[in-house]
């Protein structure tokens, strides 16, 4: 199998080399930028392309725009995307979208030899490859959101507050209702995220985490690269 590095971390992307050096593949070049991978596709024309999806300059996309640019002009190339946290709205399109030849892996996934060259297998071969924990963050926040569609657009404002840190009686004055009504509101809230009254919950702050985890794209900025 004939491979492409691209990974602006100098010990990583030597370590890849190394790894799959190893396993008996060919890394016909690695690469620490964006246009870097880009000619090196176009002269090696390799079968695989690993790439970081954040590299230089600004450290945001920028791997993901030149893997979209590369399989554009080499529609067989397949791509193993590495991140070190889920980015999920690339996450998302990859899933929905249907595309052939393309995985998604967190890095720490690297350092398991056996699954990340199955990996690479897989995707060189048509196949899709995606890291456990990006389906498991992916599930999570679409029951979230189908949790939260059966609240009533009022339940909805009400929720968005509890979210905002106010308490009842601050509801109750942003929305001019009573301070019964936000109890009532609430407790249907609770009803309908399937957050039954025990011990071990509260019930406030487990609505609250729902209604986040639903708004949240990239649940991963909160950690550091």
């Amino acid at each position: 199998m004939r491979i492409v590095i691209a990974e602006d971390d100098a010990l990583l992307r030597e370590g890849m080399t190394l790894l799959l050096t190893g396993e008996g593949h060919e890394v016909v070049a690695s690469v620490s930028t964006p246009d870097a991978l880009l000619a090196a596709v176009a002269e090696h024309r390799p079968d695989v392309a690993v790439v970081d999806v954040r590299m230089p300059p600004t450290h945001t996309d920028e791997g993901i725009r030149a893997t979209v640019e590369a399989r554009r002009h080499h529609p067989g190339l397949g791509v193993l995307v590495l991140s070190a946290y889920v980015e999920q709205s690339f996450a998302t399109d990859l899933l929905t979208d249907g595309v052939a030849g393309v995985g998604y892996l967190l890095k720490e996934r690297v350092g398991r030899v056996e699954e990340f060259v199955e990996a690479l297998h897989r995707v060189a071969s048509g196949g899709t490859a995606i890291d456990p924990e990006v389906v498991a963050q992916l599930f999570t926040r679409k029951r979230a959101v189908d949790l939260l569609g059966r609240l009533s657009p009022r339940e909805r404002e009400v929720l968005a507050l509890m979210a905002e840190g106010l308490g009842n009686a601050a509801i109750g004055e942003r929305l001019v209702v009573t301070d019964g009504a936000v109890h009532k509101h609430i407790r249907s809230i609770f009803m309908k995220l399937d957050l039954l009254p025990t011990d071990q919950t509260d019930r406030r702050v487990a609505a609250v985490l729902r209604y986040l985890e639903s708004h949240t794209e990239d649940p991963g900025e909160l950690r550091r690269r």
